[in-house]
């Protein structure tokens, strides 16, 4: 097995321990890279068909073309499509620096959905090289009934043994990327031909590495318009994936402040 059919092992392995310890279980679905592969690997888990609702908790912010993509993968793919809306920015911490308040919009919509839904697992495609919080994570990560993460407190996890402890009002956050790397990511999409939001290729100059909403993410400098070139850019590239998130630009406590409280 090569690098990227250990990682493919791995994931899958983790996403059938999910669908065996957990119900109610559902996919988060960012429309982004990670996201489009974590789905490719639950239907090569699973047979082809991802047995579990996906879910897009909507900021009503999202690029256009993240919204054609979401409509016609949707279908494509056979997705149990599950949508959820955010409330107005006026509801969140006003303390927040103004990304960070807007950001905290998702983590509002996501614990609604999580309680109108009573998850007992989540599955988010996060990874331990986007930003520093969240190397701190592990696989099977438990938030308490107020969906918050108590980061000093996490339960070890050798040999591959995920434990999902479960009390009345928690769940469990199931991370299948996260040993994964960015580039990583891109081989694996280069690998099985898996479809992505345009947005992440060249044009006039410059690309989206990571997606978000509209008003908080830019793109970043880049002449790489194929999957192969944006892949011997990342082979020499210094620049931060989040680079293009003002949020990672703000005060240096506010992305752990929303990961603390829920964010993905």
């Amino acid at each position: 097995m090569d690098h990227l059919d250990q990682l493919e092992a791995q994931s899958v392995f983790i996403l059938r321990e999910a669908y065996r310890k957990l119900r109610p279980l559902a996919m988060l679905w960012s429309l982004g890279k990670d996201s489009n592969v974590m789905v490719w690997l639950a239907k090569k888990a699973f047979m082809g068909r991802v047995p579990f609702p996906v879910m897009h908790v909507d900021t009503g912010k999202k690029f256009p073309e993240m919204y054609q993509f979401r409509d016609e993968y949707a279908k494509k793919w056979n997705l149990d499509l599950q949508l959820g809306e955010c409330p107005p920015v006026e509801d969140m911490d006003p303390s927040l620096p103004p990304a960070a308040r807007s950001a905290a919009r998702k983590t509002a919509g996501l614990a609604a959905m999580i309680e109108k839904h009573r998850l007992q697992g989540v599955i988010a495609g996060i990874r331990r090289d986007e930003q520093g919080t969240r190397a701190k994570e592990r696989v099977f990560s438990p938030r308490g009934a107020s969906h918050k993460w108590d980061i000093r407190n996490q339960p070890p996890e050798f040999w591959d043994q995920y434990a999902a402890p479960h009390e009345e009002g928690m769940h469990i956050r199931v991370h299948p990327l996260l040993s994964w790397r960015e580039i990583d990511i891109w081989r694996y999409i280069e690998r099985e031909g898996i479809p992505l939001v345009d947005l992440y290729f060249s044009k006039n100059g410059k690309r989206y590495r990571s997606l978000g909403d509209q008003d908080i993410t830019n793109p970043v400098e880049s002449d790489a318009a194929t999957v192969a070139e944006v892949i011997a850019e990342l082979e020499t590239t210094r620049t931060s994936e989040r680079a293009g998130r003002a949020m990672d630009h703000e005060s240096e406590d506010a992305f752990e402040r929303l990961r603390v409280a829920g964010y993905l």
